[in-house]
């Protein structure tokens, strides 16, 4: 090769200089210490074991919080799908004109649904003669009918006899343990009841299960039973008054901007709460579990770039003759710094998209994944009534996603700076004694 201004051949270190850098020659030397030889297998062992480290921390770390950003999105979904967005409850007086202030509470923008609720703690006891606690909550037939949470899962029955005022709606897991289907008889026991000149005497009564309803979150198929209005109102010695009404919003997020306009359409005295301050505890809690997980987790992908630096290190003393080789005839030390940080920068690129691609196809499957684990151990694994949700969710989140990635890759790249560094510091005396 010819020098351009003189029209001498140029040297090799003139070859070296005119190289850009990363330039085709860099890349070439870089994957070639990549590929083993037989007497240099330790090394690649230790890069496989790094390759593999990264990419099992990457795929753990976005599945972990796909799954805990799925259940946190299935748990909010499902209490707010049941339970009302804001509950307004009296100050002043009782609720006894709950019909015509639930109207008026539907007639502000951004309320889709006004529920009058009266609730209480029950027994409830099958044919079979077991029995459970039960919280009764008494709506209007016609309210429940628009609860899409409980009306759209029926699994057994309907709500005809719930709106002819004779029968009750009991959910799923409630149904198994008391021994109960459609059209069975459910005996409830209130421990206010009937006044007699011997003391207060529990209320028992005996209804027929019309409608059997299945959530998809244990905590409430199992405990939840809903009571025509008027009924409840009797069975609670609650006669024309309700404890509460419940509000659905078309925004849970703005519940604070409908505080004013609520208060203004009741007219009355009104204490208002809304879902986050009622499950504020449980929400705080999973929230502090998410962002400790992802701590935890990213020790594993910090463990797995130490990896890279020792096998780099090992690629170091091992190349010291290829280092003064290449030092002698012109290489620059950025060059072999940029050659050895190409090596180590690859196996964590490389694991961290092969991580990501792993993670994506778990989160995709994650519930035939645990039906299939499942089966294997013979065991329920996430039990529903430990874990709440009867299926196993996963939501990604694009921003977690890359941050995760943006994660692996600083680390992985940090870890290759000091073998990197080591190496280009080394002249060819140096590193010939490496040998």
């Amino acid at each position: 090769m010819a020098d351009a201004a003189s029209g001498a051949p140029a040297t090799e270190a003139q070859v070296f200089r005119k190289n850009r850098p990363f330039s085709a020659f860099e890349r070439m030397v870089a994957w070639r210490y990549l590929r083993s030889r037989r007497k240099e297998a330790f090394i690649s062992v230790i890069a496989g074991f790094s390759f593999i480290g990264i990419m099992l921390g990457v795929a753990t770390l976005i599945i972990v919080m796909a799954v805990m950003n799925g259940f946190r999105t299935e748990l909010i979904s499902r209490i707010l799908g049941i339970n009302g967005h804001m509950i307004v409850q009296p100050i002043d007086s009782p609720l006894n004109d709950y019909a015509a202030l639930a109207d008026r509470f539907s007639a502000v923008p951004g309320v889709t649904m006004a529920i009058p609720l009266v609730e209480g703690q029950t027994l409830a006891s099958g044919t079979a003669g077991a029995g459970t606690g039960a919280l009764v909550r008494g709506v209007r037939a016609d309210d429940l009918a628009k609860m899409k949470a409980v009306s759209d899962h029926i699994k057994e029955g309907d709500l005809v006899g719930f709106a002819a005022g004779s029968g009750v709606a009991i959910g799923a897991r409630m149904a198994e343990q008391l021994g109960l289907s459609a059209g069975g008889q459910i005996t409830l026991v209130a421990p206010e009841g009937d006044v007699t000149p011997l003391g207060v005497n529990p209320r028992v009564k005996t209804y027929t299960v019309s409608a059997i309803f299945e959530i998809g979150m244990s905590e409430y198929d199992a405990s939840i039973i809903y009571m025509p209005l008027e009924e409840a109102q009797l069975y609670f010695n609650s006669e024309g008054i309700v404890q509460s009404i419940e509000l659905f919003v078309s925004n849970p997020d703005a519940v604070d901007q409908l505080r004013q306009p609520l208060e203004a359409a009741a007219g009355r005295q009104i204490f208002i709460t809304d879902w986050r301050q009622r499950n504020r505890t449980f929400f705080s809690a999973l929230e502090v579990e998410r962002n400790v997980m992802f701590m935890i987790l990213t020790l594993i992908v910090l463990v797995a770039a130490l990896n890279i630096i020792s096998g780099l290190i090992m690629l170091v003393k091992d190349k010291g003759s290829d280092i003064a080789i290449l030092r002698t005839m012109g290489a620059t030390s950025g060059a072999i710094m940029r050659i050895f940080f190409m090596t180590g920068a690859a196996i964590g690129t490389v694991g961290t998209f092969a991580g990501v691609l792993l993670g994506v196809v778990v989160c995709l499957n994650v519930e035939s994944i645990r039906q299939f684990f499942s089966w294997i151990s013979g065991t329920t694994l996430f039990n529903p009534e430990l874990y709440f949700l009867s299926q196993l969710p996963a939501d990604m989140n694009a921003g977690e996603t890359v941050s995760v990635v943006v994660m692996a890759l600083a680390l992985s790249f940090l870890a290759t700076i000091f073998p990197a560094w080591r190496a280009s510091k080394l002249d060819p005396v140096q590193a010939l004694r490496y040998e």
